[in-house]
């Protein structure tokens, strides 16, 4: 038996749920990181964007309405507070077929470094690697000039500890999750005399099986994500070598536990996650509202003659549901078939939270 098996379990459950601070009550939240520095540097907003070969993670219709090919790279030193030496990897790319759609697949990578492994005396006995991934496929078709539907299915992986503890195995984590998604794209119209367009987006991703990590342990449930958002973009001059766009993502988790504890069915919880619930913080219960379990992410994002961008935004949580509140900084270079994105967190004063300094770089391939 190993004595610290199941303590080095509950320790990377608690750090990969201060990686993305829900509630508490999901399985794998690596899922809900987001995975491109451009987005990331724009207060996390992107369902309504969704332009690039990262709308697999923001609105896989977004797929719908692009062409070409291309591959991106994001790479993060991930909770650097921690000085634990975690990492966050994304690898996506996107491919266009005439006349079908446009396919897209990615790789998630989160390393939660390497634990030791005990005797029950406390003697170090070996070493274990604990991480998780996914990857998955989407697809993205354009209905007409102004809608697209979307859709992805990944499979995801969690191998957070082994051993065995009081004759309990401690097994990886699997599950499969799906996506359904999308999205609207207005005509050009004119604002202050400039072109402009308007397009929302909606993603509800991850639905799926929860998560067990051992064999009589009850299931917990995928961090499923209902986002919605629109963005706002328009010419600053009449050649359109000035842009802006501004944009505004609002989120939920749409998890649930019943009575007993135990998750409600990922479709089901759909539908019964709108009302308010009570949950245990640990220093006593708190009932949280609608309003209070949503999220609210808003970007800005200016653009110089497609070459050079900067970008800011906010993003805000519910102090009794997750505590995430920060300022986003970015900015994006593009040369011919290269791009690069990168994006700064600043947690408003609060140098000892888990995402203070979170940085996160990107490198973009077009083909």
């Amino acid at each position: 038996m190993y004595k610290k098996a199941l303590p080095i379990l509950a320790l990377l459950l608690t750090v990969t749920t201060l990686a993305k601070a829900q509630v508490g009550i999901t399985a794998v939240p690596f899922l809900q990181i987001e995975p491109d520095s451009r987005a990331a540097g724009m207060g996390n907003t992107g369902v309504a964007i969704a332009d690039n070969a990262s709308a697999v993670f923001w609105n896989p219709a977004g797929l719908g309405f692009q062409k070409g090919n291309q591959v991106s790279i994001t790479h993060s030193e991930w909770l650097p507070q921690f000085n634990a030496d975690l990492f966050y990897d994304y690898l996506v790319g996107k491919y266009y077929v005439k006349d079908i759609g446009t396919f897209g697949g990615h790789i998630t990578y989160l390393n939660l470094g390497k634990q030791a492994r005990t005797s029950e005396t406390g003697d170090v006995i070996g070493h274990f690697n604990s991480y998780e991934f996914a990857i998955g496929l989407s697809y993205g078709l354009k209905l007409n000039k102004n809608w697209s539907l979307g859709s992805g299915f990944r499979y995801i992986y969690s191998g957070l500890a082994d051993g065995v503890v009081s004759g309990q195995k401690i097994n990886p984590g699997s599950s499969v999750g799906l996506d359904i998604a999308g999205m609207y794209k207005s005509n050009s119209f004119k604002f202050l005399k400039q072109d402009a367009n308007i397009s929302a987006g909606l993603n509800i991703s991850n639905i799926g099986p929860g998560v067990r990590y051992t064999d009589n342990a009850q299931k917990d449930p995928l961090p499923t994500m209902f986002r919605i958002g629109w963005a706002f973009k328009t010419n600053l001059d009449d050649n359109g070598i000035n842009t802006l766009t501004i944009a505004n993502d609002i989120s939920k988790v749409m998890a649930r536990l019943d009575s007993d504890g135990h998750a409600v069915g990922p479709v089901s919880a759909l539908f019964s996650s709108w009302d308010s619930y009570t949950r245990d913080t640990g220093s006593g219960k708190v009932t949280l509202s609608l309003p209070q379990q949503l999220m609210y992410a808003f970007g800005l994002e200016y653009w110089y003659n497609d070459l050079f961008s900067i970008r800011t935004g906010y993003y805000y949580e519910d102090p009794h549901n997750g505590d995430r509140r920060y300022l986003t900084l970015g900015a994006g270079l593009r040369y011919k078939f290269l791009g690069v994105d990168f994006s700064y967190i600043s947690t408003l004063g609060n140098e000892n939270h888990p995402l203070a300094n979170t940085t996160r770089f990107g490198l973009l391939l077009n083909f």
